[in-house]
């Protein structure tokens, strides 16, 4: 045994927000949330979150890699902000990137909840970069 064992063995594993015993927000092994969380363990949470948004959209939707990089961006993007299923239900949206009408992948990511109630300016710029086939400058 050493210590990062012994630690992993006394605090247990907890993969979901919980409180403690003192009534602080913890997760993972014993990690007190209160204390917030350092750059590198966000950048840590981006890259692996990153990772699997991608490997979800490359396998719900097999034609997306054709997508020029930021189009394809895009998808990932809505998929790592609002999970794959709620990035499936654009069905219209998708439909009209398959077949490269960008325009009118703009226009059904624009008419949604998404863009006029919940995230309207992450949305604006998406949907322009959708249409545009390039990043913001």
């Amino acid at each position: 045994m050493n210590l990062r064992e012994q630690l992993k063995e006394m605090e247990g594993l907890r993969l979901k927000p919980y409180l403690d015993t003192e009534g602080h927000w913890t997760i993972g092994y014993g990690c007190n949330l209160d204390e917030g969380i350092t750059q590198d363990e966000a950048d840590y949470l981006l890259t692996n979150r990153l990772r699997k948004a991608t490997q979800e959209v490359d396998g719900a939707l097999p034609w997306a890699r054709s997508l020029n990089p930021p189009r394809f961006a895009v998808l990932v993007n809505m998929a790592y902000q609002m999970g794959l299923g709620r990035l499936m239900g654009f069905r219209r949206m998708l439909a009209a990137c398959e077949i490269g009408d960008y325009k009118m992948a703009e226009a059904e990511m624009l008419d949604s909840r998404w863009a006029r109630e919940q995230t309207p300016e992450r949305a604006r710029v998406l949907a322009t970069q959708m249409r545009t086939g390039a990043f913001p400058s």
